[in-house]
């Protein structure tokens, strides 16, 4: 199965560095030097990583093959994606890989049955699960612990315990109007 582990960003300084948006919570195992990555767009890849250092804050990587900051430039907004084998599961509880997530019912945690996981989108500060109701319409849900307390992946579900108005715009709390001021 392959999963996407990153994205890779500008080019930084003069020798084929680039700045890469991790995509993985387990970036030490899949961004390592030596790892081989399959690339989106395919005609890029497959890229082998010859470096890595954190930066700022920030990961770098150089692969083989690329010596200078034009080669580099020409990866950029290129995906990386590592070849992971299905039954593998994080370290972490935790953690879970998108394939595990994929097509998990959703219910709240009195039991009603909300929708089916359709998507997990990955947004700089937090994840979202997309989930697809019996209506065909969307919702989508903050991954966070406070608003998705548990995931049991035996009963194939996700129990979720929704904030006023996530679910019911009619339910909405309003905390304040410009009229109060």
């Amino acid at each position: 199965m392959q999963l996407v582990v990153a994205r890779i960003g500008r080019a930084h300084g003069i020798k084929g560095e680039v700045t890469v948006e991790v995509r993985t919570d387990e970036p030490e195992l899949r961004l390592g030097p030596g790892a081989v990555l399959a690339t989106e767009p395919s005609s890029v890849g497959p890229l082998t990583i010859a470096t890595g250092r954190v930066h700022s804050g920030r990961l770098l990587l150089r692969f083989e093959g690329v010596t200078d900051r034009t080669a580099a430039e020409a990866l950029r907004n290129t995906l990386l994606i590592a070849e992971v084998d299905p039954e593998e599961v994080p370290e972490d509880p935790e953690e879970f890989y998108d394939h595990q997530l994929i097509d998990l019912d959703v219910v709240t945690r009195d039991g009603t049955e909300i929708g089916r996981i359709s998507e997990v989108s990955h947004l700089p500060y937090q994840d979202l699960l997309i989930v697809r109701r019996p209506d065909g319409s969307e919702v989508l849900i903050p991954f966070v612990a406070e608003i998705v307390p548990e995931i049991d992946l035996e009963e194939q579900r996700a129990v979720i315990d929704p904030p006023p108005g996530l679910l019911d715009d009619s339910q909405a709390e309003i905390a304040s109007s410009r009229e109060d001021s």
